[in-house]
């Protein structure tokens, strides 16, 4: 085959293949994407402002204060957010973080892990621990299914000590359902061998947080203030009865349930949120 052959060759193979993904700048954004395929900015982080979460004041006070102490290079835990679904845990994490972006400009920065990329945590820290910036690391929704030894043990070994331990500009937050993080039965207290094992090791992997926050289901009252904050903040009334039947028709009364009432409100005055 002729020279000018295999350069017209080279040439297509060049053309086919994608062009190699920009390193990513650590240093630049608000928050980033790791999922399977690596690391993605985010050019601007969407976080309520902390004021508008309500029903959850000790909760607040004791995280955005924990990711402040963080982002202003003081010692800070890792934390463990658990509890019921639509209270904030989400909101709260971004929320803090936001507020101390204001407080601290280019100081921290959010890394949101994808479900599907939590195998390659060893190699995020490796690459934030390099990095003159301090970080948190957010895994959302995090749940372990029956069986499943590695995960947990993963998880464990980056909160502490060991190679793979997250390194001191980084730290943790994970948001769960459940305390233990992993499925717990009653099967686990008739053990023959040792009936405490099996409990004290689940128990173990959320007590390796410096920080574990329950949230709870919130009251009528709360739900309540946390609508009136909502509307408050976007200029609209509402009637209580009104806000009441349309928790009583999810069946639940939560934050994100009152953001859900706030967007019907909107949608009814014909106004965008």
């Amino acid at each position: 085959m002729s020279e000018a052959a295999l350069e017209r060759i080279a040439a297509a193979l060049e053309r086919l293949a994608p062009p190699a993904a920009p390193a990513t700048d650590w240093a630049l954004h608000p928050a980033y994407i790791w999922d399977a395929t690596g690391p993605r900015p985010v050019e601007r982080l969407v976080a309520p402002p902390l004021v508008l979460l309500r029903g959850i004041d000790a909760q607040k006070e004791t995280v955005a204060g924990n990711v402040a102490r963080h982002a202003a290079g003081h010692a800070a835990h890792d934390m463990l957010l658990w509890g019921a679904r639509g209270m904030g845990k989400s909101a709260l994490i971004r929320g803090s973080i936001a507020a101390a972006q204001e407080a601290h400009p280019g100081a921290i920065a959010l890394v949101q892990i994808a479900p599907d990329a939590l195998s390659g945590l060893t190699a995020l820290f490796g690459a934030l621990g390099r990095v003159e910036r301090r970080f948190l690391v957010y895994i959302d929704d995090l749940g372990f299914e029956d069986g499943d030894g590695t995960g947990p043990r993963q998880l464990r070994s980056w909160l502490e000590g060991g190679v793979e331990a997250r390194p001191g500009n980084v730290r943790l937050a994970v948001t769960a359902n459940r305390r233990a993080i992993v499925p717990r039965h009653m099967a686990e207290q008739d053990d023959p061998i040792n009936p405490r094992d099996a409990v004290d090791d689940k128990l173990a992997l959320a007590d390796r947080f410096g920080l574990s926050v329950g949230f709870h289901n919130c009251s009528q009252d709360d739900y309540l203030a946390i609508v009136t904050g909502y509307t408050e903040a976007h200029g609209m009334a509402f009637e209580p009865g009104d806000a009441l039947e349309w928790a009583k028709r999810r069946g639940a009364r939560s934050g994100r349930v009152a953001w859900q009432f706030l967007t019907e409100l909107a949608g009814r005055a014909g106004r965008s949120l």
